[in-house]
């Protein structure tokens, strides 16, 4: 009988293409930030219009003091996606990230997964580009100037996204630590936006047809009152992801018209957990395809609650996992045990066994 070493070199069968931190990055820089934003956007245009064939749930959380983890979970039918996400505001004085997370994308008709990801990049870039892409339709025509309150993680991300894809020029930013706001404005600095660092939030809203409310704190707060919203303007409101968080004034909601991705999880999670489960809002995926009308007047308050839906999620991978082939950055991860006979795993683990035996004698 030979003592040679058997070889137990997974098949390509056993390797999923893999996206880490660094290769999430290099795919970034590849082809620009604002493209990529724009490229996600479009993707998730596509997918929202063909909403009624996705399954649809609200996210699966696990909630603590400190903060949540949650799982979002959808398929199209033929593939299958989910992200892990958590939210731990108070995550950044331990220098940690409020949000991280990671995502897969898999066959249904085999269950083998075709992608696994890094989602903490994605997720920034994906939120991003869902808001500028409700923005397309809801934002006052010929807007140039947006307001940003809260100047941490993804605020970078929005501006960009929304001077990308609505032409904005102007930033006002505004933070309760200012450090926050000398921070996106050191980023932006060669961007082409010209950004005003501004000591309140009422200053920050003076003149701004696009408010965007990006706030961490994980509790009910104020961020923007009644009396500070004019007629005319759309409000980004990107903060409210949690039971018990939300930033508006609940009188803005009653005047504005509310856009929302999923109802039946907005009501747990958005702005509109704060009014009755009947009071009308519009899905955006009708806007999107032409049943529901968008911004209508010039006076309109419009308002996107947005709280992230797991579609976004499915198309942000899927426009990643498209990308890979052109890009080239991404690994090949021994992630799906592959024996020759399907039955026969246990026999792979007692080859293997065997096989380090032989090497180290």
């Amino acid at each position: 009988m030979s003592n040679s070493p058997i070889n137990l070199l997974p098949s390509d069968l056993a390797y999923v293409p893999f996206v880490s931190v660094d290769n999430m990055m290099r795919n970034v820089r590849a082809i620009g930030v604002e493209t990529f934003m724009r490229g996600i956007a479009e993707y998730i245009e596509q997918d929202f219009l063909r909403w009624e064939s996705f399954d649809k749930k609200p996210r699966i959380p696990a909630h603590a003091p400190q903060g949540v983890i949650e799982l979002m979970p959808t398929s199209d039918g033929k593939t299958f996606g989910f992200k892990y996400v958590n939210g731990h505001p108070g995550n950044t004085r331990d220098g940690l990230q409020t949000v991280t997370g990671f995502g897969v994308l898999s066959n249904l008709t085999t269950g083998y997964p075709v992608l696994f990801t890094e989602m903490t990049i994605l997720t920034a870039l994906r939120t991003a580009a869902n808001s500028a892409l409700a923005a397309k339709y809801l934002a006052p025509k010929g807007s140039t100037t947006m307001a940003i309150i809260g100047n941490g993680a993804q605020s970078d991300f929005q501006c960009l996204a929304f001077k990308d894809m609505l032409g904005i020029t102007d930033i006002r930013a505004y933070d309760i630590d200012s450090a926050a706001s000398l921070r996106l404005a050191r980023n932006l600095a060669n961007s082409g936006l010209n950004v005003t660092i501004c000591k309140t939030p009422e200053d920050a809203i003076e003149g701004a047809q696009i408010i965007t409310t990006v706030t961490a704190d994980k509790k009910s707060a104020t961020i923007l009152t009644d009396n500070m919203v004019g007629t005319g303007v759309h409000i980004n409101a990107v903060g409210g992801d949690c039971p018990g968080k939300t930033e508006l004034h609940r009188d803005i909601l009653l005047r504005s018209d509310i856009f929302v991705e999923f109802p039946d999880q907005t009501h747990i999670e958005g702005e509109f957990q704060q009014l009755d489960r009947d009071h009308p809002v519009t899905e955006l995926w009708q806007v999107y395809a032409g049943k529901a009308e968008g911004r209508t007047s010039q006076d309109q308050i419009t308002l996107f609650d947005s709280v992230g839906f797991a579609i976004e999620d499915f198309a942000a991978l899927r426009y990643v996992r498209d990308l890979l082939p052109r890009t080239g950055h991404f690994e090949k991860l021994d992630l799906l045990a592959d024996p020759d006979d399907p039955r026969d795993l246990y026999g792979m683990v007692l080859r293997s066994a065997a096989n380090g035996d032989n090497q180290a004698a």
